[in-house]
């Protein structure tokens, strides 16, 4: 007689253990299911997140303004992909062409500026501006520390320095 020794093949496993993520041509994962996710294995865990975690970057990189219109909207952003990119949240290929799309952007500026003063005259240029520097309320200024104010003496008191009659 014949023994088949059975094996614990991923084919024969509980199906709850594994991955259930379909193919578009209707097969599915036969990974094991990860212990940290509920349904899926870890490969598609990580795709799971990293398409999760797109609405979040990119609601991170927007400008101040949202226009791209001037140095500091461009440098705003720039400075986010570089955060980003430490922190491994945004693969470094596309890291690279989102820099050289700011580099783009950041050429292109003075001409957006040019653009607006010809078609707003300045004042429309300082609307833009507004929108990233605010005015700043006018206030008194702050008072200045009491220790840098000299001691006054007393009038009827000797002048500093002066001896005392014995």
């Amino acid at each position: 007689m014949k023994t088949t020794k059975q094996s614990r093949s991923r084919a024969a496993s509980d199906e709850s253990t594994l991955c259930q993520f379909p193919f578009v041509d209707g097969r599915q994962c036969r990974m094991l299911r990860h212990a940290s996710h509920p349904s899926l294995c870890l490969f598609h865990a990580r795709e799971e997140q990293q398409l999760l975690e797109l609405d979040n970057i990119g609601d991170e990189l927007a400008s101040l303004t949202g226009d791209f219109k001037t140095a500091t909207d461009i440098q705003h952003v720039v400075g986010k992909l570089f955060k980003l990119v430490a922190a491994n949240r945004i693969p470094v290929r596309n890291a690279r062409l989102l820099a050289y799309l700011a580099q783009l952007l950041f050429y292109g500026q003075g001409g957006v500026k040019q653009e607006t003063i010809r078609a707003q005259n300045y004042q429309g240029w300082e609307q833009v501006l507004r929108k990233i520097y605010p005015p700043m309320p006018r206030t008194a200024p702050p008072p200045l520390p009491k220790t840098l104010h000299r001691p006054t003496a007393p009038p009827d008191a000797p002048p500093a320095g002066a001896s005392t009659p014995a």
